[in-house]
C-alpha cells in the first residue's frame, strides 16, 4: 500500500476477486490467482485470499458511508457484495476454513520480520510497510470471522498476542497514519494501531 489510494482500483480488484472466489474456495491453496492462464491471466492483480477480498469490501463500505463513493461506485460495490454474499452462503465451511488458515499463516509469516528487526534496525524500518499490510489483512479476516460468529481458538488467540507483542516492540515510535489519508476513516487507531506506528530508523 502506498500513500495514494484509488477507489476505482479497489472496486476492480474486489470485482475480479469475487469473480474467482467460488473456484478458489474449492481449492486447498491459501493464495489464489485472479483470472485464468494465457490471455485470461490478470497478472497485475493481487493474490486472491478471503482476507484480501473482505479488506476491500469493508473499507469501500466505510468510504461509502463517508460519502467518498459516487452513485456509480456505490452501485458497483452493491453488485460485488451481493455476489460475494451469495458465494459465502453456498460455501460457508470452506470460507470459514480459509479465513482461519489465512490469519494463522499471515501472523506466522511475521517471524522473519521480527528476526530482521533484532539483527538489523535499518532493515526493520525498510521492511515494515509489507508487514503493516500483512497484519492489516489478518485483522480484516478476524473482523470477518467475528461478524460470522467464528471465534478464534486458544492457539490462534495466543498467536495473535505473541505477534502483536513483537510488533509493538518493533514499531516503537508513534507516527501519522501510514496509508493514504482517504483510508483513515476505515482504519481507526484503536483497532489498527500498527498503522499509526513505525520502527525507529537509525541515522547511520
Amino acid at each position: 500500500m502506498t500513500q495514494s489510494y484509488d477507489i476505482d482500483r479497489d472496486l476492480r480488484e474486489a470485482s475480479a476477486m469475487t469473480g474467482a472466489l467460488e473456484n478458489y474456495l474449492g481449492q486447498s491453496a491459501l493464495y489464489g490467482s485472479v483470472g485464468g492462464g494465457g490471455f485470461l491471466a490478470l497478472s497485475n492483480m493481487p493474490s486472491l485470499t478471503v482476507g484480501a477480498l473482505v479488506m476491500r469490501l469493508r473499507r469501500l463500505a466505510v468510504l461509502g458511508d463517508e460519502r467518498q463513493l459516487d452513485n456509480t461506485q456505490r452501485d458497483k460495490l452493491w453488485t460485488i457484495r451481493r455476489e460475494h454474499d451469495r458465494i459465502h452462503a453456498e460455501n460457508r465451511q470452506p470460507y470459514a476454513a480459509k479465513l482461519r488458515h489465512e490469519v494463522e499463516s499471515r501472523l506466522k509469516a511475521a517471524r522473519q520480520f521480527f528476526d530482521e528487526c533484532h539483527a538489523d534496525p535499518k532493515a526493520c524500518a525498510r521492511n515494515y510497510p509489507p508487514e503493516v499490510n500483512r497484519r492489516t489483512i489478518a485483522q480484516e479476516a478476524l473482523i470477518r470471522m467475528d461478524a460470522l460468529n467464528i471465534a478464534p481458538d486458544d492457539d490462534l488467540k495466543a498467536l495473535i498476542r505473541r505477534t502483536d507483542n513483537h510488533l509493538r516492540r518493533a514499531a516503537n515510535q508513534e507516527a501519522d497514519f501510514l496509508w493514504s489519508a482517504a483510508l483513515a476513516p476505515a482504519y481507526p487507531q484503536d483497532k489498527f494501531w500498527w498503522l499509526y506506528r513505525q520502527p525507529y530508523r537509525p541515522e547511520s
